[in-house]
């Protein structure tokens, strides 16, 4: 029998909460079936969402009225104290009574928090927020995406044994093939930090993932390489740069599709494609941010996302905890 996964939920973050918290926890366990939830918040407003879908012996509920604002700083959100639906739901892990943390509530107070509570795997200096973005082959996993805005040769070298164990772990069967985001392929291109990384990763003994070197942004969707990493300065923009690209193709094509009716002839006869179109860049195919670093992973799910982003985002922790991501990055750190 497999071993059954806890899942400690946050269900008062982000827009539409409890409802689609509920809603995608029941839509998770229909092929989920050895997960167990733990959830975190108001226990009437939650009960009103749960229904026959969801057996009352997968589930316990934990009451709290305190929740973190999505308009709190980080700070702010730390302050609101120890009885706070996140806090509850981080303070789980920290006691080994769950395996993996989500929530779609504050993210910089998610972050706070999470440092505050758990501890960093030995050897590692800062954790990294990660991704995962679609390529033309399958699937990347991108950091550090915000956390961490100045880094040092060490902390890239660590994001990149750290991404490349979260990609193993969610794609077993894959090698990991990592690069360097950078202004240039050449390697006397970039500042002196990603120079100096580079330069160790090239004589690095990487028995866990491949160095392929540096990648420039126009490149990040070619699927040449599986684990990107940068500063969470430069991750950011590029993540901010990818997602609005995405929206405004997606957004110019749907106008160019139903805007006469040339157009609206053209999308009934293309219709499967259009649909596939659609699904490749469905955010909430890739909804879940990663929290690696400390030792328990903590998942972010979009806080603007519904049910099935949020269902998704509860995928990538069963998937996480059954690769073993912990000991994946323990092993290959040390």
């Amino acid at each position: 029998m497999n071993k059954i996964i806890k899942i400690a939920v946050d269900a008062m973050g982000g827009d539409n909460s409890p409802k689609k918290v509920i809603d995608g926890i029941a839509h998770h366990y229909k092929t989920n079936i050895n997960t167990f939830y733990k959830i975190f918040g108001d226990k009437e407003k939650i009960k009103n969402h749960i229904n026959d879908q969801l057996p009352a012996s997968v589930f316990e509920i934990i009451h709290t009225n305190d929740l973190v604002k999505g308009t709190d700083s980080p700070l702010e959100g730390a302050k609101r104290g120890k009885n706070t639906s996140m806090w509850l739901a981080i303070q789980s892990v920290k006691e080994k009574k769950s395996d993996i943390v989500i929530s779609a509530g504050n993210t910089g107070a998610l972050l706070v928090i999470s440092k505050l509570n758990l501890k960093m795997i030995e050897n590692i200096d800062k954790p990294a927020l990660s991704a995962l973005w679609p390529n033309k082959v399958n699937m990347s996993v991108v950091l550090d995406l915000g956390a961490n805005i100045e880094c040092s040769p060490k902390n890239l070298i660590d994001f990149s044994i750290m991404g490349s164990s979260l990609f193993r772990s969610l794609y077993p069967k894959d090698t990991a093939k990592v690069a360097l985001l950078n202004i240039g392929s050449e390697e006397i291109k970039g500042n002196e930090i990603i120079k100096e990384t580079y330069q160790q990763l090239k004589q690095r003994n990487n028995s866990d993932f491949e160095f392929k070197g540096y990648i420039e942004g126009n490149q990040l969707m070619n699927g040449d390489v599986n684990v990107i990493v940068a500063d969470g300065f430069t991750g950011n923009i590029a993540l901010k740069t990818a997602e609005g690209t995405a929206n405004f193709i997606t957004n110019e094509l749907k106008k160019a599709m139903t805007g006469n009716f040339i157009g609206k002839i053209s999308s009934l006869l293309n219709i499967s494609n259009l649909k596939r179109f659609k699904a490749r860049l469905d955010p909430r195919l890739y909804n879940g941010a990663i929290f690696i670093g400390l030792d328990s992973p903590v998942i972010k799910s979009h806080g603007g996302t519904d049910y099935i982003g949020f269902s998704n985002s509860l995928s990538v922790c069963t998937r996480i905890v059954s690769g073993n991501l912990i000991e994946k990055i323990r092993n290959n750190i040390s």
